[in-house]
């Protein structure tokens, strides 16, 4: 079912005059391709940036894998292109296309977008109008495809309302099939005799009923069209249904039984290296811990976890069918897993003779962080990744962390005695009730970890102290606060900078101007779709990455939408204020994080007495 036609016109007049071209030919190993005119219908999963991100995140090949199993529907792959590819394939009128077999967006039956980075927004665009697609979802008609997202930018939906016929709230694997099915059948209603269907008022109107239909069957699809914001105060006041018949608010979609739940194991091997080339494989999804400015920690509960045994099992099939050198296990909090030690005591056992080295990526600072450099071996355990957050331990208290640094010392202590060489240390600052104090601390602690690597190794470890703005995100207790303006970020950076003493310490502070436009979008409303359509009409491109962002195309179009900063992100709400994402709802609900507000008042309070 490949279009050879259309490869041809790609191999003779795009792929020689754009850089790395490998990443738009498809082709990779354990692709799946299947004839189109066998199947029920036909899905392309897309992420909004470019392939060696896209093909490095875990869940795009979980649901690939998940849907190709089934005989009935085909899933198929694509990216965002880089400029170069953009500009020729406009050139060309080449439609942007799936890898598998070249074909057109337009002609998918569901595009399902994972929607990631606030920043990528206007990416979102360029697949959609790249791909032959109208823009807006109400512009759209049966004969277009299904425009699904999900990923953690749908917890507050908004933003990219216009966009998206259905936005999936919570876990993909229920309800992506489901979704999928019911198009399908909608899409049948609607076929006319000939196979075409209905265009202008009449085909707009099929559509619209579908999508009621989808509104009303399943409790995690949002379907923006059905809801009107309503403002008063330059926010929003009020969020109309405009049909009794679709819910009031969102449930999220959970998957009850994680275990049973299978594994890609024959993952796809990209052609060119890409962020993360390694087998991948998620070992618990959620966080038994409650920290108030995680946001993945509310919307990825219940904890639900892998057996030790399904997770070996998948991995040692994953690398028979890849061949890659490297196992890294998944989850929030990979420590926190509950089997975590039987876990890499089995795969060292299973990997060790093939000289397969085993990360965990995402460790929690505790008691077992002392153990934790005995458990693992391999070339490329010289570098250890902790998220301390903050720096002083009466502060964590007050994020609701529970660690401690004399923890995280002693295990870059005991690290550094098994051959580890290097920390990286994540931190924060502009977060609620922050002191000087916490900001000289981050280089402090990270002075005391090189010093601690002198006293085990004659020479100061090496330590790379990460800095990033503390953006007060949907569906936590910090959603009701105000974020830090720029020049408190300035200051703050140059607080930190200026307290480093020893050299080999690296500070690393994440560009403010980045952290207020995702701060922008993420805590947007409706308003913010005009914006997001400004930036790309003004050249927005691949802003996740540094050298294509110019945040003056988004201010200026910020100011001509006529939207408040001030009051988007820099002025707090009141506790009982509707928020732009009050109709999607998480486990435990606002109450419960209006109560984890309350509580951080009062220790803020506390605190400062005590200064």
């Amino acid at each position: 079912m490949i279009n050879h036609h259309r490869r041809r016109l790609l191999e003779s007049r795009v792929w020689p005059h754009v850089q790395a071209p490998a990443q738009y030919v498809g082709g990779e190993r354990n692709i799946v391709v299947k004839d189109h005119s066998a199947l029920r219908g036909k899905l392309c999963l897309g992420f909004p940036d470019a392939y060696t991100i896209g093909m490095s995140h875990h869940g795009l090949q979980v649901l690939y894998s998940m849907m190709n199993r089934r005989d009935d529907w085909c899933a198929e792959r694509v990216f965002t292109p880089w400029p170069d590819m953009e500009a020729k394939l406009r050139e060309h009128q080449i439609p942007l296309y799936s890898l598998e077999t070249f074909t057109s967006l337009s002609d998918f039956d569901v595009i399902g977008l994972s929607l990631q980075y606030e920043i990528s927004a206007p990416n979102v665009l360029t697949m959609i109008d790249l791909g032959g697609i109208p823009m807006i979802s109400v512009d759209r008609t049966m004969a277009d495809p299904l425009m699904l997202a999900g990923g953690p930018c749908c917890q507050n939906p908004e933003p990219m309302a216009d966009y998206f016929d259905v936005m999936i709230i919570g876990d993909g694997e229920p309800a992506l099939p489901t979704v999928c099915d019911l198009w399908i059948e909608l899409k049948e209603r609607y076929r006319q005799d000939d196979g075409s269907f209905a265009s202008g008022d009449e085909g707009r109107r099929q559509r619209e009923e579908s999508l009621a239909e989808i509104a009303r069957a399943m409790d995690c699809a949002y379907v923006p069209r059905f809801y009107k914001p309503v403002y008063a105060n330059d926010r929003i006041a009020e969020l109309q249904r405009t049909r009794d018949d679709v819910p009031a608010t969102i449930a999220p979609s959970t998957i009850g039984d994680l275990d049973g739940m299978p594994l890609p194991t024959s993952p796809i091997v990209p052609y060119v290296e890409c962020v993360h080339d390694r087998i991948a494989v998620e070992i618990m999804r959620g966080c038994p811990h409650l920290c108030r400015f995680c946001q993945s920690t509310v919307i990825k509960r219940p904890l639900r976890i892998r057996e030790v045994e399904t997770i070996v099992d998948a991995a040692w099939e994953s690398y028979k069918n890849t061949g890659y050198n490297e196992v890294s296990v998944l989850s929030l909090s990979s420590s926190d897993y509950p089997h975590f030690e039987p876990l890499v005591l089995r795969l060292n056992e299973v990997f060790g003779p093939e000289n397969v080295n085993v990360t965990v990526p995402s460790l929690r600072v505790n008691d077992q962080l002392k153990t934790l450099p005995l458990l693992l071996t391999g070339d490329r355990r010289r570098s250890m990744t902790l998220a301390p957050e903050v720096a002083r331990d009466d502060m964590r208290v007050q994020i609701r962390k529970k660690i401690k640094n004399s923890d995280l010392i002693e295990g870059c202590r005991v690290a550094f005695a098994n051959g580890f060489e290097s920390v990286k240390l994540y931190f924060m600052c502009g977060l609620p009730g922050e002191r000087r104090v916490d900001l000289e601390g981050i280089v402090e602690l990270a002075e005391a970890i090189a010093a601690v690597g002198k006293e085990v190794t004659g020479r100061y470890a090496r330590v790379t102290a990460s800095v990033s703005n503390f953006v007060p995100k949907a569906h936590t207790p910090y959603q009701w606060n105000a974020m830090q303006r720029r020049e408190y970020f300035k200051k703050s950076h140059q607080i930190i900078r200026a307290h480093r003493k020893i050299r080999s310490v690296t500070i690393k502070c994440h560009d403010i101007e980045t952290s207020l436009l995702e701060a922008v979008i993420s805590r947007g409303d409706r308003r913010m779709g005009a914006v997001i359509r400004a930036a790309w009409d003004r050249g927005a491109r691949m802003d996740g990455w540094t050298e294509y962002l110019d945040p003056q195309r988004w201010w200026k179009s910020i100011e001509e939408a006529g939207l408040d900063v001030e009051k988007c992100i820099h002025e707090p709400y009141d506790l009982m204020a509707k928020l732009p994402w009050d109709h999607v709802n998480v486990k435990f609900g606002r109450p419960y994080l209006e109560k984890e507000q309350g509580r951080a008042t009062v220790q803020l309070a506390a605190m400062a007495d005590a200064q």
